[in-house]
């Protein structure tokens, strides 16, 4: 390519050969000369010298000369553009060149294709474009449904496992109350089976202690009321037409019929049986020989042999000559009668 700038100072230019086809300038051995004239060659100062200033811009144009000789020598190469649809209304194009497009080539062509070319903007382009944002904002929406579906199942598995935790805790609180309350049943089962034992073992003992005072009793020979739960209702020496001798010989104990009839000491049973006018009568002989008359029983359960004190030897009853179930009582010395309620009150009882 032709320079129009001046040439340097001091450089006597020749006659600049044509351009060539793409318009460089090739220096040849006749058209670079050397300079004419003198120069002067300044010494070094304390740095470079002047004249490597120049050296450089030499070796700047001979290797710029060497680029553009190599580029001459190169080929030609042709460069052409595709024809292109005419662009939508909406991205320049007309309606005018819509319907144009079809029938007209040349100049109009080129001229769309220069303006696409100079505004970068094809309908390829924008489509992949369109479908790079529809993809891009696709992934971002089904990231964030992602991420929104992620935290949900996070919150439901919290939820279950809080869920979970407190259903294994109401269970372990279940079971911890079950277990106390089963530890409470079976210390009080315990306890009432020890007290039920207790008091089973302390009526044993008095049980014991009773037999064992009783036995004491009759060995030393302690004496018994004949029967209980009784009303004296004739005492010994009442007079009246009831009576054969004009008056009582007994004393009466009336209580109701079956009730226990008792030896008031210890002795052995001389008589029982029917006897007249007393009913069914049992005769209990001491060992000083006094003789103690049970009259009118309903049963008897001793006949003979040795009893104890306070063994029940018959049952209160209504036989003979009487007017209802009473026991009547007779203590007899030598074949005499005597009152029974001054013989036994002489022995301790309270009758």
């Amino acid at each position: 390519m032709a320079s129009n700038s001046p040439a340097p100072e001091g450089i006597d230019v020749q006659e600049q050969p044509t351009a060539g086809a793409w318009g460089e300038w090739n220096p040849t051995e006749d058209s670079a000369r050397p300079p004419r004239g003198k120069h002067r060659v300044l010494k070094q100062r304390g740095g470079l010298a002047r004249s490597s200033t120049v050296l450089g811009v030499g070796v700047i144009a001979a290797v710029g000369a060497g680029g553009i000789a190599t580029a001459q020598d190169r080929p030609q190469v042709a460069i052409s553009l595709p024809s292109l649809p005419s662009l939508p209304e909406s991205l320049g194009g007309t309606d005018q060149d819509s319907a144009d497009g079809e029938a007209t080539t040349g100049d109009a062509g080129a001229a769309r294709s220069a303006e696409q070319a100079r505004t970068g903007i094809i309908p390829q382009q924008a489509n992949r474009r369109s479908d790079a944002g529809e993809l891009l904002r696709s992934r971002i929406l089904q990231q964030a449904e992602s991420q929104q579906e992620a935290a949900a199942a996070q919150e439901r598995a919290e939820a279950e496992r809080v869920a979970q935790e407190a259903a294994a805790q109401q269970a372990r609180d279940a079971r911890a109350a079950k277990e106390a309350a089963e530890k409470a049943a079976a210390e009080a089962a315990e306890k009432a089976a020890a007290e039920e034992a207790r008091q089973a073992q302390a009526a044993k003992e008095a049980a014991e202690a009773k037999a064992k005072a009783e036995s004491a009793a009759r060995s030393a020979g302690s004496f018994f009321l004949p029967t209980s739960a009784y009303t004296l209702t004739s005492h010994y020496g009442d007079s009246g037409s009831m009576w054969s001798s004009g008056h009582h010989t007994g004393l009466d104990f009336a209580a109701p019929t079956g009730t226990p009839v008792k030896a008031v000491g210890a002795g052995k049973i001389t008589s029982a049986g029917w006897s007249g006018a007393y009913g069914y009568r049992i005769v209990l002989e001491l060992p000083d020989g006094t003789e103690i008359w049970y009259c009118h029983l309903s049963s008897m359960s001793v006949t003979g042999g040795s009893v104890a004190g306070g063994d029940t030897i018959g049952r209160v009853g209504a036989t003979g000559n009487v007017t209802g179930p009473h026991l009547h009582l007779e203590v007899r010395r030598g074949g005499v009668t005597v009152d029974p309620l001054s013989w036994l009150t002489a022995r301790g009882l309270n009758v």
